[in-house]
């Protein structure tokens, strides 16, 4: 890569790939949450990723791209981890470690759609640009959510736990 377009291009193609795992991902963090909120927080992420994979297939086509993921190493590790805690945690820790494992998740979109906003902006790319920031502000608001969600329940749940 020698170029922001190519880098722009390449990691939109990470972001693809990294979303469309997510997809697989979110309905093994449902499955296994303990907390219904949380599980209800894994569904709504899951719906909010189809629609985000979409607006991403939208950006490929405004740049005149096929829609296609590169293998993201970084979404990889985030999901492994998460997989991890769900074979060696339980109960209240489970949750709070999953919620902390998808909001890493969150943080590492955040910080890549970010940086893919301004590139669109920088290239030129108007159409992609709005759709990237669509995103980007989904991907800020489940942050903030679930950040609510764990300092208004599950880590009070879990803290409790402890004390018991």
């Amino acid at each position: 890569m020698k170029t922001l377009a190519d880098i722009f291009e390449h990691t939109l193609e990470d972001v693809y790939y990294a979303e469309n795992a997510i997809t697989k991902a979110l309905p093994k963090v449902a499955k296994a949450a303990t907390d219904a909120k949380l599980r209800q927080a894994a569904e709504d992420h899951l719906k909010e990723t189809k629609d985000q994979i979409g607006k991403l297939e939208k950006v490929f086509k405004s740049i005149g791209k096929k829609a296609e993921g590169t293998k993201c190493d970084a979404i990889e590790g985030l999901i492994k981890e998460a997989d991890g805690l769900m074979k060696e945690a339980s109960g209240t820790a489970l949750d709070a470690g999953l919620l902390a494992a998808c909001q890493a998740v969150e943080h590492y979109e955040i910080s890549r759609y970010g940086s893919l906003r301004e590139w669109a902006k920088d290239l030129g790319h108007e159409e992609a640009h709005k759709l990237l920031s669509e995103i980007l502000d989904q991907e800020k608001a489940t942050n903030s959510k679930l950040t609510n969600l764990a300092v208004t329940a599950i880590n009070r749940t879990t803290a409790t736990a402890k004390a018991a």
